[in-house]
């Protein structure tokens, strides 16, 4: 659970994390408006999150399945995404309760979620999770291999690619992990470059709460943000 949070400490949170961003556009000659705060709300109660819709938050994101559907009729209208690790046999849970899939690293999921989502007569936007340094504990797609796999997973029906996400290594500072966001950011230009079919590119998910700075000084348009809003989890 996170630890209680008041109104007053949210709002200086989000004020302080706004300056951050834009700081950090400006470096990367480029614009606040077009960087994506995304909530990441896991363990956050329905009335924080609530206030942080009505404060300006436009995007949330769950990692679990179960939270998600918990608070589901709960929460505000906004824009909602799945950011956590997500099984084959948990999607038909979700399929018609986000608007996108952060964390799709394998082809058997991205044909679960095709399946699904032709069931529900639902185009899903999704992004796939690039496992950046090769870590054994992660999930997500070699770099050297995710570019085939955009390909193919962008011909799946009821699919669209908009983008990449990764989870760098944890680190003693954000900067130790401005060479992962460097690679990242020039894996996902090398894509979208190619311009496959049904793939967009649009968006490069990457930074939270230690680095998110660093990571849109490094290219990155979205960035997952818990603990910076909310405070810690107990």
């Amino acid at each position: 659970m996170m630890e209680r949070l008041s109104v007053e400490s949210f709002d200086k949170s989000y004020a302080d994390i706004c300056q951050r961003l834009k700081i950090a556009a400006e470096k990367s000659s480029r614009s606040f408006e077009n960087i994506i705060l995304l909530a990441a709300t896991k363990t956050v109660a329905p009335e924080m999150i609530n206030y942080a819709i009505t404060k300006g938050i436009k995007y949330i994101g769950e990692n679990r399945v179960q939270e998600l559907l918990q608070k589901e009729k709960d929460i505000l209208p906004v824009t909602r995404h799945f950011i956590g690790h997500l099984q084959t046999n948990k999607v038909k849970d979700i399929i018609d309760k986000v608007d996108m899939i952060h964390s799709v690293d394998s082809l058997k999921l991205a044909n679960e979620i095709s399946r699904q989502a032709i069931k529900k007569n639902k185009n899903i936007d999704v992004l796939l999770e690039v496992n950046i340094a090769n870590e054994a504990s992660k999930w997500g797609f070699a770099p050297s291999e995710v570019s085939e796999y955009v390909e193919k997973i962008a011909t799946l029906d009821n699919i669209s690619v908009k983008g990449l996400m990764a989870i760098p290594p944890v680190c003693n500072s954000g900067e130790e992990n401005r060479k992962y966001f460097c690679e990242m950011y020039k894996l996902f230009i090398d894509i979208r470059t190619k311009k496959i079919d049904n793939s967009s590119m649009d968006i490069l998910s990457m930074g939270m709460s230690d680095d998110f700075d660093i990571a849109v000084e490094e290219g990155a348009n979205l960035v997952r943000l818990g603990t910076a809003l909310f405070g810690r989890r107990l």
